[in-house]
């Protein structure tokens, strides 16, 4: 498996984790304290692309010229093509993944487009590059969730015992994502949702190798702590003020913890999407 990994094709990140994962510490404490530590590792580089862009929108907000000729939010749009050319070019991520992120910038930016246009949140700054009141690096935002999911999906090894069948998931995935745009006008049937969320994946396990011993938790808190990581991340956007939410506009607050709400929905949009990009590995 080592070699595998390390082989020609291989991204940098699996040369070095193969390197990693062959280091044979003490028994005992040591032993956990290592597995422990990289876990952390691994998780911080699933994180790399949503790291750097929070790391640009906090580094313009603080130390972009406010009379330079190019817009802040342009500016962010340059930085995240950059990025992902850079991860590419030296091979810190994968053209899989890349595809990932393709598609979840055009699902993210086609709800941004309705989300902005119904008063939702909004983008206080002037900008070039950009579709109506949506300023392209928004759609980058969405595709950092999914390069997450996606690399830490391959890093870990995922596989899911109990997965329901997949025709289920689709249809949960898309009537969530209807219910994104139908509940201005319709009945907001999220509770629904998350009932039938529960149902389908109350027996699903995602069981993940860190080191030596493949280990599990519930599906469904692995999307809640996820979840949680979002919104924390989003408390930071906002207050960079690279988007505004309604009553934020004279000064900052903390986004509601009810987001977490929304939050977890999407995070099942963005599995299904990896799914279907990734596929899955289930139970031998």
């Amino acid at each position: 498996m080592a070699g595998r990994r390390g082989g020609a094709g291989a991204t940098r990140f699996a040369r070095v984790r193969a390197r990693l994962e062959a280091f044979e510490p003490r028994p005992g404490w040591r032993a956990w304290a290592y597995e422990f530590l990289l876990f952390g590792f691994k998780q911080g580089w699933a994180c790399l692309f949503g790291a750097l862009m929070l790391a640009m929108l906090m580094g313009t907000h603080f130390y972009y010229p406010a009379k330079a000729p190019l817009a802040r939010y342009d500016a962010l749009v340059i930085g995240a093509v950059l990025i992902q050319a850079a991860m590419l070019a030296f091979r810190l991520e994968s053209w899989s993944e890349a595809k990932v992120i393709l598609a979840f910038h055009l699902v993210g930016t086609v709800m941004e487009l309705f989300k902005t246009a119904h008063g939702s949140w909004l983008y206080p700054e002037p900008s070039l590059l950009r579709i109506g009141g949506v300023p392209l690096f928004t759609g980058f935002m969405y595709g950092a969730v999914g390069s997450y999911i996606a690399r830490v999906w391959r890093i870990f090894a995922f596989r899911f015992p109990g997965y329901p069948p997949r025709w289920t998931t689709w249809i949960l995935a898309a009537a969530i994502y209807v219910n994104f745009f139908a509940h201005h006008w319709l009945p907001d049937i999220r509770l629904g949702l998350f009932i039938a969320t529960t149902i389908l994946f109350a027996r699903t396990r995602t069981c993940f190798k860190v080191w030596r011993e493949e280990r599990w938790m519930p599906l469904l808190l692995g999307w809640l702590l996820v979840a949680i990581f979002i919104w924390f991340a989003e408390n930071l956007g906002t207050f960079s003020r690279a988007w505004l939410y309604p009553g934020q506009e004279d000064g900052w607050h903390m986004v509601s913890p009810a987001k977490l709400g929304a939050w977890y929905l999407l995070m099942i949009i963005s599995f299904v999407l990896v799914e279907l990009v990734h596929g899955r590995r289930e139970a031998e």
